[in-house]
């Protein structure tokens, strides 16, 4: 049988197990979509529900069934360090919480969750958010499992479907990197990737369409299906509900780049 994170993981609660793998599994997508706020917002409550697992795992195995979040999340942390050394491997005591807090403070600290921050989302922070869990992931994956660090990275690495992004920023435009995905497809994407409404003449532009009434026709088909709201007078397209879930269901799961 394959090693998968539910495998491996299975004596944990299965809330937790759920909530662990759903977070992490929001942190890549997100990051993959190049959406840093939201990236670094995941890898606060990745760090809250990866807090829960040590302090039911330091604490006898006496879990919690769904995770909370500790009223000082670094002195929460900190505390994690008393266990009993004997006991518990140091990574689980010393080194995972300290990584935690790290993700933490980024999600505190870095213009994620409070105006006047110090500094704003990033790429750069959403690599760091992105890689800390992994190694988290991996880390609890040899913990649990009591596998080598080569099988539990492997187990992680085939858990993250992608992390490369589909949208590639270029000065300003935007790229979707499969050249072969359906004009409408691409346009869903794109609106994804965008925190709010985008113009018909932009998408043009991002999809390099130079017939914007041809293009246009696409945008009128999306609208029909409820995928989008295309206010053709104001040139103004808005992802619906079903559009959004159409390209997390259906589209990003499918592309491998």
């Amino acid at each position: 049988m394959t090693l998968d994170a539910t495998t491996a993981l299975a004596h944990l609660p299965p809330g937790l197990r759920s909530e662990l793998v759903e977070e992490f599994r929001k942190i890549t997508r997100n990051y993959r979509e190049r959406r840093w706020e939201a990236t670094e917002l995941d890898g606060g409550r990745f760090s809250e529900v990866a807090y829960t697992i040590l302090h039911g795992y330091l604490n006898g195995g006496n879990y919690a069934q769904v995770a909370s979040k500790p009223a000082k999340f670094d002195q929460a942390c900190r505390q994690l360090e008393s266990a009993s050394g004997a006991q518990y491997p140091k990574s689980a005591r010393v080194s995972i919480p300290r990584v935690l807090v790290a993700l933490y403070d980024i999600r505190n600290n870095r213009g994620v969750s409070h105006v006047g921050a110090e500094v704003s989302a990033n790429h750069m922070d959403s690599e760091y958010v992105l890689h800390a869990s992994q190694w988290v992931m991996a880390e609890f994956v040899r913990i649990f499992h009591g596998t080598d660090l080569q099988t539990a990275t492997s187990v992680v690495d085939a858990l993250v479907e992608r992390t490369v992004p589909l949208i590639w920023e270029v000065g300003d435009v935007k790229r979707v990197l499969d050249p072969a995905m359906k004009l409408a497809d691409a346009t869903l994407l794109l609106l994804h990737s965008s925190t709010s409404p985008l113009t018909d003449t932009t998408l043009a532009k991002y999809l390099e369409q130079d017939r914007l009434p041809n293009y246009k026709r696409v945008l009128r088909r999306l609208h029909v299906d409820r995928l989008v709201d295309y206010n053709e007078t104001a040139g103004i397209v808005t992802l619906s509900p079903l559009g959004t879930k159409g390209v997390e269901e259906r589209i990003l799961p499918r592309q491998v780049l």
